[in-house]
């Protein structure tokens, strides 16, 4: 791809930063919304679940697929099927009749959004050929994910309370538009230098490992832990596991890149991605229940409440993508994890008569944490790989936030729905549980943040991108490793 003016290259970042907005704003926006659409379409607890799952599972189980797929036949042609695809999905999200309907719905907009959030990640780092620069560029990229999820239930609370739940969804549709237009214009055609075969049977046991685990953990708040129903899917699961594993060593282009996990900072950047969605995720779960249903406000108010974290994000994730360029991610991942801790330590103490300003003092602890992590995730995702690897890599980083997520409000839901209809105080003593979790997931942040950026292993991700380097120069590797060392 030859090299783009400064205008046309920022333009491309912008382009690729309006598509994860509208993707992972989706994921945050819908929270805000669950009380009117449970009233609205009669939904239960676990029917609120899938809601906000059928989404994140469809974009944790297709995204490495959308990321080698867009690197073999074109990323602009995928990045533009998916825009059309999540823009279908959104209208019929927003015309859906009945909770079988939209949660249908939501699953065809995840369907489209695997196609852009990895692929426009892609696309930035074949933009930008210099590192620096680069590493500027992925630092605002990464912001947006967290700027995203910050705004989606600000934005949201003024749409339901203003529109109706239907608005949060039609939204996107002239944002796509646009979107589609700009993208034929100004976005260059990229391709890896190496095509990567398509692996239906690794596709299929991938989804059957999330699926398997997030119907399990859904399912058992409302039948327990024994029904077959629950361990069942689990067992599949485990299953599908052992076979991805056993499967994917003998594919030369597998779908789930195992070499990639021989670097120690790629490998932390995954863990350290599911730990912050899974606890943000949960966050916004237990927070937009806690706000409308305990305290009473109204879904606009409940969004407003989370301005902090939003107005926090505005401010930090482009100090914390600059001080990634300049010193690397070792000091923002620190204070990142320290403060989910901190967060999920403080909200232990939350109650339905809390004063409000206390509140908002604890949301502005997560507000520094989203602000601070998601830059030096996919920083570290990266460094280090060949460009031949950017689609996959960053597809893989990117299935790490969404199986957070998707764990995240299945896990919160299991532990705090059957004491949502209880009333205030039962739903809070459920929710502590909650934030135990929250704060093991963020002292985790802390410990992989550490080590992940190190001499040793920064080490590892030398060696483990010298084994793409030898593949893409035709290297002969020896017989019975099928393409590995």
């Amino acid at each position: 791809m030859p090299e783009l003016s400064r205008r046309r290259r920022l333009g491309v970042l912008a382009i690729c930063c309006a598509s994860v907005v509208v993707v992972v704003m989706d994921i945050s926006i819908v929270n805000v919304a669950l009380p009117s659409i449970r009233r609205d379409l009669h939904a239960s607890v676990s029917g609120l679940q899938w809601t906000v799952d059928a989404y994140t599972l469809v974009l944790a189980s297709f995204l490495v697929l959308a990321g080698s797929t867009a690197d073999r036949v074109g990323r602009r042609r995928v990045f533009q099927v998916g825009l059309a695809v999540f823009g279908l999905g959104s209208l019929l999200c927003g015309l859906a009749p009945s909770l079988g309907w939209l949660i249908a719905a939501r699953a065809l907009q995840a369907v489209g959004g695997t196609m852009l959030n990895p692929v426009a990640m892609a696309i930035v780092v074949t933009t930008f050929p210099d590192p620096a620069e680069r590493a500027r560029a992925i630092g605002t990229f990464g912001s947006m994910t967290g700027l995203s999820l910050a705004l989606g239930p600000i934005l949201g609370g003024t749409l339901v309370d203003s529109l109706g739940w239907h608005a949060i969804f039609w939204i996107n549709v002239p944002i796509v538009a646009v979107a589609l237009v700009c993208t034929a214009l100004f976005v260059p055609e990229s391709r890896a230098s190496r095509a990567r075969r398509f692996d239906p049977i690794g596709q299929t046991l991938m989804f059957l490992v999330l699926g398997g685990v997030v119907f399990a953990i859904t399912e058992s708040g409302r039948s327990g832990w024994a029904a077959p129903g629950v361990w069942g899917p689990l067992a599949a699961a485990v299953a599908g596991a052992l076979g991805l594993l056993g499967y994917e060593q003998r594919r030369v282009d597998p779908l789930l890149e195992l070499r990639l996990f021989r670097s120690v900072p790629f490998s932390s950047a995954i863990v350290m991605a599911l730990f912050a969605l899974c606890a943000f995720s949960a966050f916004l779960f237990v927070t937009t229940q806690y706000l409308q249903e305990v305290r009473g406000l109204s879904a606009l108010a409940a969004g407003l409440c989370l301005l902090p974290v939003g107005a926090l994000v505005v401010v930090l994730s482009p100090v914390t993508g600059r001080l990634v360029g300049a010193r690397g991610p070792r000091l923002p991942l620190v204070v990142a994890g320290g403060a989910l801790a901190l967060g999920g330590a403080a909200s232990l103490w939350l109650a339905p008569a809390t004063p409000l300003a206390v509140v908002l003092a604890v949301y502005l602890l997560f507000g520094v944490f989203l602000s601070t992590v998601n830059p030096p995730i996919t920083n570290t995702a990266v460094s280090g790989m060949p460009r031949s690897m950017a689609g996959v890599a960053t597809s893989l980083a990117s299935a790490g936030r969404q199986t957070g997520t998707t764990l995240g409000v299945a896990i919160a839901g299991t532990i705090t729905g059957p004491a949502l209809t209880h009333g205030g105080t039962a739903f809070i003593d459920a929710e502590r549980g909650v934030w135990w979790m929250v704060l093991a997931l963020g002292l985790g942040i802390v410990v992989l943040g550490l080590l992940s950026t190190d001499r040793r292993a920064m080490h590892t991700a030398a060696r483990a991108a010298a084994l793409f380097d030898e593949v893409d120069r035709g290297a002969d590797l020896p017989t019975g490793l099928t393409g590995r060392r």
